[in-house]
């Protein structure tokens, strides 16, 4: 398994990272991503680990914590220091006025739920999950030092933050000498490439890592939906579309086509592809992989070991190819002082 630098941090991750988003099942969202239990959490880990993958994520909200929950029991009796443990927190945890965003109160308690419910005493990587625009960044970013200093955090992340946003925090760390994040968990795959017009360059220029998740477009690049057939039976689109990234049909027909094409030259699968694509794009630290079972892990596990020719990258590229919104198409017509980061 090949490991990189998370950002400009020192700390390697794995190519590959394992999503606990399927552990849990618990409400209607979750349970369509899947309902793995500590039995089968730990079968999942055991194979992720004999593969090289040994960094794990979660978020406090994934199945109202059983997620996080679930992970814990499954990394009972393993090697702590041989593990990386990532979670999130800002989203709503409860009915509370202060149950909810990037407050000191409300990171300082949530952070101490999930070491609870992790079995662990620190989180390796602590990602905000959003952006809070009601409470002061200053505010956010001296608590998350405080964590750090104090041992319970060891690196630093955001996630689903624009640009503004994240230079506006790492300009205000710099200032006060605060922790700075290192890592941005971010949507990214081959039908939905916005991460690159500003969120790239960004993290290019100021050593931020991407973390990427929902690497198959919000399951829309299994393999399993093509022009002309019905969408599967087993799809958690039937319960997640209207909830995840838009994209329309006709453009995920297009990008498919285009990985079938390079399926029949190279005799990997469409998700095998897709994964790999994202592999040989700047900034990219780390994917988050989810399976709802040993198969699907086994099979996406699959996407490394290998690299797509020049020629597939380039097949791939004019497939998944949008209009920008501005200013980025304008910056892009100007590719002499503003030339693309891919």
């Amino acid at each position: 398994m090949e490991h990189r630098f998370l950002g400009a941090s020192g700390l390697r991750v794995p190519v590959l990272s394992f999503g606990t988003g399927t552990f849990g099942g618990e409400g209607d969202f979750f349970k369509a991503w899947g309902q793995t239990d500590v039995a089968g959490a730990r079968r999942l880990l055991d194979i992720a680990l004999e593969a090289g993958v040994n960094l794990f994520d979660s978020a406090d909200i994934y199945s109202k914590g059983a997620a996080e929950s679930i992970l814990g029991e499954a990394i009972k009796g393993r090697p702590r220091d041989s593990l990386l443990i990532s979670t999130k927190a800002t989203f709503r945890f409860g009915d509370g006025e202060n149950e909810v965003g990037s407050s000191r109160h409300h990171l300082i308690r949530s952070i101490d739920a999930s070491l609870k419910r992790l079995g662990t005493d620190y989180i390796d990587l602590f990602q905000l999950h959003g952006f809070d625009a009601r409470t002061p960044i200053e505010e956010t970013l001296s608590t998350l030092d405080d964590l750090v200093r104090a041992g319970k955090l060891r690196y630093l992340g955001v996630s689903n933050f624009s640009g503004w946003h994240l230079m506006k925090s790492l300009a205000l760390a710099e200032r006060h000498g605060w922790s700075r994040y290192v890592a941005h968990q971010a949507y990214y795959s081959l039908i939905g490439r916005d991460y690159e017009w500003e969120l790239m360059p960004l993290g290019l220029d100021q050593g931020v890592g991407a973390v990427v998740w929902s690497p198959l477009g919000w399951g829309r690049l299994t393999g399993k939906i093509r022009r002309g057939q019905p969408l599967p039976d087993n799809s958690r689109l039937h319960v997640t579309a209207d909830m995840g990234p838009p994209v329309q049909d006709e453009y995920v027909y297009r990008v498919v086509d285009a990985l079938d094409e390079i399926a029949a030259e190279t005799g990997k699968t469409v998700p095998q592809i897709a994964l790999n694509w994202l592999l040989q794009r700047p900034t990219v630290a780390t994917v988050v992989i989810g399976a709802r079972n040993e198969e699907q892990l086994k099979q996406n596990l699959g996407a490394v070991g290998w690299n797509l020719t020049p020629e597939q990258v380039a097949k791939l590229d004019a497939a998944s190819a949008t209009a920008r919104a501005y200013p980025y198409w304008h910056q892009a017509a100007f590719g002499e002082r503003n030339p693309s980061p891919v």
